[in-house]
């Protein structure tokens, strides 16, 4: 597999309302360092806006980000507002509101509904905007998600914003949110390696209703923000050597055979991994392939 010779769009595209981005995008969150938010080490500032341009080379463009992406040296925002701007027309910059950090990096009380207008306001000026392109409200916990998300489409009647999603909800919480005004996408944690059903139904109705669902975490696995799982099983594994890939490629593979709706965001701050994830858009997993790896997830469930 060559590949510098693949870019973003070998596995087709979609719409996240009226932005179309190519299904296989970049997460940020690895940009700042060994490790997301304060875990790990700095990363090498000029080393991650090469990848920032190299992935626009490969044609990516879908960024997911957020303002508490940062390290103790680096900011997501900061480096793609140094690294891209002036932005291409035709990039997408999704970003995510309601968790919220301090300035010493810590986690801190969550965002009320009042509050999120400073949170969105921050990642204009971050990012050197005057609207955001999506904004995913993430749930943090709440049993309704109704007010927060009522003050979201409170922005984005004031032009702040130009399209809404939700993150980490149930089926439920996108009822709630559709009633309010229209979602474009979801984001929840889900990947090979994920049994919970309420996602697995989120990912269906997601389908029937037009929204993309966007999972997070899909090539790390149980390593979460820590980094990529390193335990991988045989079968992965196997399907891996019959395509010359890596296990992660056939875990992006895996994910974006799921259907058209379902986008991957994978995050590197390494611009060979960064090639290899966007290389994993031209695989095409066969359907014994997929019956084998589908059969992992319910031995695991």
């Amino acid at each position: 597999m060559t590949s510098e010779t693949i870019t973003a769009d070998a596995f087709g595209t979609w719409e996240l309302g009226d932005l179309p981005v190519h299904r296989l995008g970049f997460g940020a969150m690895r940009l700042t360092g060994s490790a997301a938010f304060h875990h790990g080490t700095p990363s090498d500032r000029d080393r991650s806006i090469a990848v920032l341009r190299k992935a626009l080379e490969l044609g990516v463009n879908h960024i997911d980000t957020a303002a508490f992406y940062f390290s103790a040296l680096r900011s997501a925002n900061e480096l793609i507002n140094t690294a891209l701007s002036p932005y291409p027309d035709d990039l997408v910059i999704v970003t995510k509101v309601g968790p919220y950090r301090d300035y010493s990096g810590e986690w801190a009380t969550s965002a009320r509904p009042d509050q999120l207008r400073g949170h969105v306001e921050e990642n204009l000026r971050q990012l050197g905007r005057d609207h955001l392109d999506v904004v995913n409200l993430r749930r943090m916990r709440q049993d309704s998600i109704a007010e927060h998300f009522g003050a979201l489409a409170e922005l984005r009647e004031a032009g702040l914003i130009r399209h809404l999603g939700v993150s980490d909800v149930e089926v439920r919480h996108l009822d709630e949110a559709l009633a309010i005004a229209p979602v474009v996408c979801v984001q929840n944690r889900w990947g090979l390696d994920s049994t919970d059903p309420a996602t697995g139904e989120l990912v269906r109705v997601c389908g029937e209703r037009g929204i993309a669902f966007v999972p997070f975490f899909a090539v790390a696995g149980d390593g979460g923000a820590l980094g990529a799982t390193d335990h991988h099983d045989e079968e992965v594994l196997a399907v891996a050597r019959a395509h010359d890939a890596t296990a992660a490629q056939i875990r992006l593979a895996w994910t974006l055979h799921q259907g058209p709706h379902v986008l991957a965001i994978p995050g590197t701050g390494n611009p060979d991994h960064l090639a290899e994830n966007v290389a994993a858009g031209a695989i095409r997993l066969t359907e014994d392939e997929l019956a084998r790896l589908d059969a992992l997830r319910t031995s695991a469930g």
